[in-house]
């Protein structure tokens, strides 16, 4: 393929971002050892402010979005690939200031890439994707922390956001009892039906934030909303209990004192799943691939195509995604 179609971002002369559908050149793409056929990718909130022009996440325009692909090799310089082999990629600078997966052709570092394990498609692979991936990390990182499912209630903010989504149902196939936060009440039949067995209320989670310490309720906790939430979701952590935080939905700020820390032995572990060791990826996505693959992963799928893409960023901007939205290449 010496052209094939891209949705490109460009920067006006008025300092305005505009996306459109795109032919590009091969040559157009930045050096790599690594070329592949995109044949899916998904939206993530971080592609929405990458096509919206967030200088936090992408400065340099023309450019193509996309932070996940899946596809088929057609070259590797080094020969850690062959040609058509099946990989997906995640994280890295993919999509940001590297061209990423809304596009047919991707070049990048062979290093980036993850062979897609027996268990997969691509399709799904991309239905999990940096969220599925960051949901897996967040629970290993539980496990390992010592959580056990016969310890008490597991909770999940964001819940129906893409990482919250499929946090709760790996928790829930691996054992745990999950209590699931939304501030969307008519989702908590999608909620259950992903194996939580309670929802509740964003403000229900949120309430008493200002005070020093809240009565102890969770084992372990997975927070993507960061702010005042994650201060009382920490405050209300049982002895010994362990919180991942990922996200920032609702402030990068943390409101807390050191009492969860001193007097709980409470614990706080960051999940960042963009330099996430390459040792460590592929031993994640076989656990994705297999035990911790969600049971209804098809349900939390909305897929689109490139021409689709538009009205999806603008959805996730004003959180109005529910699950996950696969993109498939043409």
């Amino acid at each position: 393929m010496k052209t094939f179609k891209a949705l490109v971002v460009e920067k006006t002369a008025d300092k305005q971002f505009v996306r459109k559908i795109r032919e590009r050149r091969i040559d157009d793409l930045p050096p790599g050892d690594l070329v592949v056929r995109v044949h899916f990718s998904s939206l993530n909130y971080k592609d929405a402010l990458s096509a919206t022009g967030h200088p936090g996440v992408t400065r340099q325009f023309p450019h193509t979005p996309g932070i996940d692909a899946a596809g088929e090799v057609i070259s590797c310089d080094n020969g850690c690939f062959a040609p058509g082999d099946k990989v997906l990629v995640t994280g890295y600078d993919l999509g940001m200031e590297t061209d990423g997966g809304f596009g047919q052709l991707i070049r990048i570092p062979s290093a980036w890439a993850v062979r897609i394990p027996a268990g997969l498609t691509m399709r799904e692979s991309m239905a999990l994707g940096t969220a599925g991936f960051t949901a897996a990390l967040s629970v290993l990182k539980l496990e390992r922390a010592g959580v056990k499912p016969g310890d008490g209630d597991i909770l999940v903010t964001g819940a129906t956001g893409g990482v919250g989504s499929i946090a709760v149902s790996i928790l829930a196939r691996a054992g745990y009892r999950v209590v699931a936060a939304t501030g969307k009440s008519a989702d908590e039949k999608y909620l259950k039906n992903l194996g939580a067995t309670q929802v509740i209320g964003r403000d229900e989670v949120a309430a008493g934030a200002e005070k020093a310490l809240l009565p102890e309720r969770w084992a372990g906790a997975i927070d993507m909303v960061g702010g005042t939430t994650l201060a009382a979701v920490l405050k209300g952590t049982r002895y010994g209990g362990t919180v991942t935080c990922c996200g920032l939905v609702a402030s990068p700020d943390l409101p807390i004192n050191v009492y969860p820390f001193i007097l709980r032995g409470v614990s706080l572990i960051g999940i960042d799943s963009v330099n996430c060791p390459a040792a460590t990826r592929p031993q994640v996505w076989e656990k994705l691939a297999g035990e911790w693959q969600p049971e209804r992963l098809s349900e939390l799928v909305t897929e689109v195509t490139l021409e689709g893409v538009e009205e999806k960023i603008q959805a996730i901007l004003q959180g109005g995604i529910r699950g996950r939205v696969v993109i498939k290449l043409p």
